[in-house]
């Protein structure tokens, strides 16, 4: 497979980005160290080269038809420039991806933003189900840029954008160009994302560098953006997130509106009411160590009894910590458990989400 670059890839490598594959993508991990830069977000600001994500139109009189039958959560009370978070569900009730839907006009336009290794699953997966709308694959035709932090807004001032509450959205103007913009992210922290013509991406990135610098916004990898949404506790798809995972064993119940129809949905609340044998949770090491995904947790015995999806070092909080599915009986937070790293069993415990 051909490893794609974003229209900023010049850039990063201008400014000693380290480079790494990523769902096919050539993306900075870091540019300064994830620590370092993890700090920065959550002190100022940084900003994030968003550009592999995906971006589907949905349109024409059928559109909010096609996105209630698909989506797990409805649609038809979101209004025009706001946002929502959202689950693809395939015919099984698991989650095909979890991605941000976008209102553009009322029941007529709406912008999906799906994950980047999703991009072609997804694309297959809404044609095969679409319920008469017009759909358009326009993820070659647009980048994003994500300004995270507390000094996010003072940033986005400059370029017209306002402060807004989360999942608000707002059309501003710079260079000749409409810029769309979403308080969305990945970080926990204010600030959003904006939709940029590829064409005009690496002019608009330069430019919030610029600006950005005294308010101490500078770029940050993805290494840093992993750390902060663990933080966070955001699912990533891939780990925590996966066609076999229900949403309610993913502590996604609120993605689901219990009063319509979609796809998947008889499947989905059969397995649910069949009970999960293991649930998502949070776990925190007590012991020295650091935790990564696809670590085993055992119980005192040293049974096996789940695995770890995701897992760092948190810089936030001077201490490891990780998410997993673990066994029902292990679910509640307090208990103690221990995460095999390598060849020690280091004592851990379940903690309440989100860890900051």
């Amino acid at each position: 497979m051909d490893v794609k670059k974003t229209p900023l890839y010049d850039l990063h490598l201008k400014h000693n980005g380290k480079m790494l594959n990523f769902a096919g993508w050539l993306l900075p991990v870091e540019f300064e160290g994830i620590t370092k830069e993890h700090l920065q977000v959550r002190s100022f600001g940084g900003l994030f080269d968003v550009s592999h994500m995906g971006e589907f139109f949905v349109k024409g009189e059928q559109a909010l038809k096609t996105l209630e039958h698909l989506c797990s959560k409805s649609v038809e009370k979101l209004k025009k420039n706001e946002a929502q978070y959202n689950l693809l569900i395939n015919k099984n009730g698991g989650i095909v991806d979890d991605i941000i839907i976008y209102c553009l006009e009322e029941k007529a336009n709406y912008l999906l933003c799906v994950n980047a290794a999703n991009i072609e699953k997804d694309w297959k997966f809404i044609s095969e189900n679409n319920c008469g709308a017009t759909v358009s694959n326009e993820s070659q035709q647009w980048a994003q840029i994500a300004v995270q932090g507390p000094k996010a807004f003072a940033l986005l001032k400059l370029l017209g954008i306002e402060e807004a509450k989360p999942f608000k959205m707002q059309w501003v103007s710079w260079n000749n160009t409409d810029l769309l913009f979403a308080s969305t992210g990945y970080t926990g922290e204010k600030g959003g994302e904006i939709f940029v013509k590829t064409e005009f991406a690496a002019s608009l990135w330069q430019k919030l560098l610029e600006w950005g610098g005294a308010l101490g916004i500078k770029p940050v990898g993805l290494g840093a953006r992993d750390t902060l949404r663990l933080e966070k506790a955001y699912p990533l798809y891939g780990n925590e997130l996966n066609e076999q995972v229900n949403p309610y064993q993913a502590r996604l119940s609120w993605v689901v509106s219990k009063d319509k129809e979609f796809l998947g949905k008889t499947s989905m609340l059969k397995e649910k009411a069949k009970g999960f044998n293991k649930y998502l949770v949070g776990i925190q090491l007590e012991d020295r160590g650091i935790a990564r995904s696809s670590y085993l947790v055992l119980n005192q015995q040293g049974e096996e009894i789940g695995q770890l999806s995701s897992g760092t070092y948190s810089p936030s909080l001077s201490k490891s910590i990780a998410m997993g599915f673990v066994k029902t009986e292990y679910k509640d937070p307090g208990q103690e458990v221990w995460v095999q790293v390598r060849s020690k069993k280091l004592l851990a415990k379940v903690v309440k989400l989100p860890f900051f």
